[in-house]
């Protein structure tokens, strides 16, 4: 039997992809997690695919904080164009060197605090972002990243729950200085936007339950102030 014939037939297409492009990278981050932590991985990966389902059809989306950007994939799938944009040149290099052909997915390094990300998006999301933000810097921040948004975008936002952090690792907790809890989240937010809807999410799964038992907080925000 050739190389060609063995195995099951549905299996060939595959073969035939991994020995043109190569195995798939996980990134830098995710292949901490993938070492480290398996399960992580699902829970970022359920994380965008919420912002996935709430901005699929927008033409434009902007992610602050990508990373090495292995999960942005997951929205690339449901939105026109998605541009990733990351402070640390190490991550924005890392998500550059994987092929993105089937993806319009571009990278770019760019700080918030240093000022706006030029271009208009109908949605920007950050995750797992404003908790590492000082709150002496909040307000900058957050005035930088709306200025990049269209009149009636949208923005996600995604961070640990205060209470989460008396359950996680020293890894997961290295620059927590700015965790807050559901309400926290809201009466921040709704300082910038007129509508603020606030998820409760326990591992791989968002609800609406009581934010006071909620590993993490997602923040949808429309109707910028």
């Amino acid at each position: 039997m050739s190389e060609e014939t063995r195995g099951e037939p549905q299996y060939r297409e595959l073969r035939r992809i991994v020995a043109e492009r190569g195995l798939e990278e996980l990134g830098l981050g995710a292949g901490w997690a993938y070492y480290d932590d398996p399960r992580h991985l699902i829970f970022t990966l359920a994380r965008y695919k919420f912002v996935a389902k709430m901005f699929e059809g927008f033409e434009t989306v902007l992610e602050v904080g990508c990373g090495d950007g292995f999960a942005s994939r997951v929205v690339a799938q449901s939105v026109g164009a998605l541009t990733g944009i990351d402070f640390d040149p190490v991550f924005v290099d890392n998500a550059r060197r994987r092929p993105r052909d089937r993806w319009k997915i571009e990278f770019d390094c760019h700080d918030p605090l240093e000022g706006p990300y030029a271009g208009e998006y109908q949605g920007i999301f950050a995750l797992d972002v404003l908790e590492h933000i000082p709150p002496a810097d909040e307000d900058r921040f957050l005035r930088n990243v709306l200025e990049s948004l269209a009149p009636h975008g949208s923005v996600i936002f995604g961070m640990p729950s205060l209470e989460s952090q008396v359950h996680a690792s020293p890894q997961s907790k290295a620059g927590h200085v700015n965790c807050k809890t559901g309400a926290e989240l809201r009466a921040t937010l709704s300082g910038y936007f007129h509508n603020v809807f606030t998820f409760s999410m326990n591992d791989e799964v968002v609800h609406t339950g009581f934010a006071g038992m909620a590993h993490y907080l997602l923040a949808l925000c429309c109707g910028k102030r």
